[in-house]
């Protein structure tokens, strides 16, 4: 996105995202103050640091959607992780310093997917020729008492396919196929069943010496590699399998392209990325807010909150790929803070996070418009579903309204879930048309008031509405 002015980024969220405009004026502020740093002088731009920010309020009301779609909007490597999972009972050998590892790893995936797109073409290009060779080899060079008589269709095909005599006999009564004839095929698709013999990299399992002498580094408690190191080193072995050309295809790509790609210029823009884009979302912070407990290691609310400090405030964290630093790495915190405030988080860790954010809580008109307004709402993807089996679903404004109704009706009596009623509503209200979608193909469904009320409305006079919709 070119244009990432602070309006510029708040209409991009209005597409997803409906109200909250406190909450994306905020993020869009930290976002582009992240951009302008960018044109600092270098001297400048290691002093600014970016602003943390703190979102407050209630499950289901788009906390976690702003962070996620913030990520997206600049293509920059997106962690979210539960700051519970620091504090759970049996915790043996995991730190917050984990969440730079999946940071790392997160952006090392982003930058080798980007990489592959770039040079697809030409890895498509020297897979062809692979396969254009493996054929004319294979089917080719073949005794004509051995073809059978599919391949002799194709051998017939071929020689239509092209003026030149597409076999050349030997003495010996070997048939070689000719490369112009077999391209022709293969571009008109005519090969892609046809089953052939190829060599690549062996994917089989690496021993870690050979990993470790690659990256110059002790793997030890570090677990697996990544597809992506893994891609780096699997063409040492050669190995021959018989697939279909279609399959051939596909594999033969990638491993062209991990020949073309230069993994040590994958991680160190990836580290790059990570450290100057990347963005954090740990979830459920409020529930750190806690008595310290003194006994063995301190893995309490308290003790979880003083490891997060470091990563805040900026340090270097070794990981299996180098050194990475964290000071311009954007971490965005958030909770509902229902049982207890953000001031009951200790002084330092308020410290580190400047910005802070209130989300509103969702009214009938605001259920209303998610329902409808944003770009992936929930009737424009059951429409599109059920379009598949050729049926028509049709939402009139008092259905959408009835819909709305019912979800803040159940959030008040059972449990607050914010928008995520929607969908246990949308689910139960749309049960029977699923299951029979297949046998109505071509009728219209219209979902209006009426309809809702039949599918949804005898469930609010049962006390325990648990027992049907979450």
């Amino acid at each position: 996105m070119p244009d990432l002015t602070p309006r510029a980024i708040v209409k991009e969220l209005d597409r997803y995202i409906v109200g909250q405009q406190a909450a994306k004026k905020a993020v869009a502020i930290a976002l582009s103050n992240r951009e302008r740093r960018r044109k600092l002088p270098a001297e400048m731009r290691h002093e600014v640091l970016p602003k943390n920010i703190l979102m407050i309020g209630s499950t289901g009301v788009g906390k976690t959607e702003v962070a996620r779609r913030l990520a997206a909007l600049i293509q920059a490597p997106f962690v979210k992780v539960e700051a519970t999972k620091f504090t759970e009972v049996g915790y043996v050998g995991r730190d917050v310093e984990t969440i730079v590892h999946d940071v790392v790893e997160a952006s090392i995936n982003k930058v080798y997917q980007d990489n592959l797109e770039e040079i697809k073409g030409k890895a498509e290009r020297l897979a062809t020729e692979r396969i254009i060779g493996y054929l004319c080899q294979q089917l080719g060079q073949r005794r004509r008492k051995g073809i059978t008589k599919k391949e002799q269709q194709v051998l017939g095909r071929a020689a239509k396919a092209t003026k030149r005599a597409p076999l050349c006999v030997t003495n010996e009564g070997d048939h070689t196929l000719s490369r112009d004839s077999v391209s022709r095929l293969l571009r008109s698709h005519q090969l892609e069943e046809q089953v052939i013999e190829i060599e690549v990299g062996s994917d089989v399992e690496v021993p870690d010496s050979l990993i470790e002498s690659h990256l110059g580094i002790d793997l030890e408690n570090h677990g697996l590699l990544d597809n992506c190191y893994r891609s780096v080193i699997s063409h040492v072995g050669q190995r021959k399998r018989k697939v279909p050309v279609k399959e051939a295809r596909r594999i033969l790509t990638m491993d062209e392209a991990n020949k073309l790609l230069d993994f040590e210029q994958v991680i160190e823009c990836a580290i790059k990325g990570a450290e100057e884009g990347a963005v954090v979302f740990i979830d459920e912070i409020d529930k750190l807010c806690g008595p310290k407990v003194d006994i063995g290691r301190d893995i309490s609310g308290e003790g979880v909150q003083r490891d997060l400090l470091p990563l805040l405030e900026g340090t270097t964290v070794m990981t299996r790929y180098g050194p990475v630093k964290t000071e311009h790495i954007l971490f965005i915190g958030a909770g509902t803070f229902s049982q207890n405030k953000p001031s009951d988080l200790i002084p330092e860790l308020q410290g580190r996070f400047p910005l802070r954010v209130e989300f509103d809580a969702l009214t009938q008109q605001d259920l209303e418009r998610i329902l409808v307004e944003p770009h992936n709402s929930l009737t424009k993807q059951y429409q599109a579903l059920l379009a598949t089996e050729g049926v028509e679903l049709q939402f009139t404004e008092d259905g959408i309204r009835e819909v709305a109704r019912f979800a803040l009706l159940m959030n008040e009596r059972v449990e607050n879930i914010g928008a995520r009623r929607l969908f246990t509503i949308m689910e139960k209200l749309l049960e029977d048309v699923s299951f029979t979608a297949s046998e109505r193909r071509g009728e219209k469904v219209v979902v209006d008031a009426n309809y809702v009320g039949q599918q949804v409305g005898g469930l609010i006079k049962d006390d325990n509405l648990s027992r049907y919709i979450l």
